[in-house]
């Protein structure tokens, strides 16, 4: 048997196999795991992919939806404006057409209606009559030689 100094020493260097082992780790890895890692990390960089693609979307969905709403805003304000000037516009024809009205009453012989003006008819003119002449007879010409 072993004596008492040789069990430490053997306990001693057992103990630091197996830390070795433990700290370095094992390089084997069976062929089944390998490939579900391989699947694993493929499926992760497609998802990694989908979502920055995503996000470029939404990105681009977003600056979309801030440029519509501020021409949603600027529309607004012209129409705001616009109803403002046409209310105005309907106040200054009503007080127009009072002015004309409280004018027509008072005083009937001051406003004479403009006759409309006349309307001088064009004269007509005779048709154009062309003399018709004979036709010409044909004649043959020679060509000249160089042209032959």
């Amino acid at each position: 048997m072993m004596t008492w100094p040789s069990r430490k020493v053997a306990v001693l260097l057992a103990c630091g196999t197996l830390m070795t082992i433990a700290l370095t780790g094992c390089d084997y890895w069976p062929p089944a795991l390998q490939a579900q890692i391989e699947q694993l990390r493929t499926e992760s960089q497609t998802a990694a992919a989908d979502k920055a693609l995503l996000q470029n979307q939404l990105n681009a969905a977003n600056r979309a939806k801030e440029e519509l709403q501020a021409r949603v805003e600027d529309l607004t304000r012209v129409n705001r404006e616009k109803s403002g000037m046409i209310a105005n516009l309907e106040r200054s024809l009503t007080a127009e057409r009072e002015r004309a009205s409280k004018l027509t009453k008072t005083n009937p012989a001051k406003v004479k209606p403009k006759p409309a003006p006349a309307i001088k008819p064009l004269p007509k003119l005779a048709p154009k009559v062309v003399p018709k002449t004979q036709p010409k007879k044909k004649t043959s010409q020679m060509r000249p030689k160089h042209m032959v």
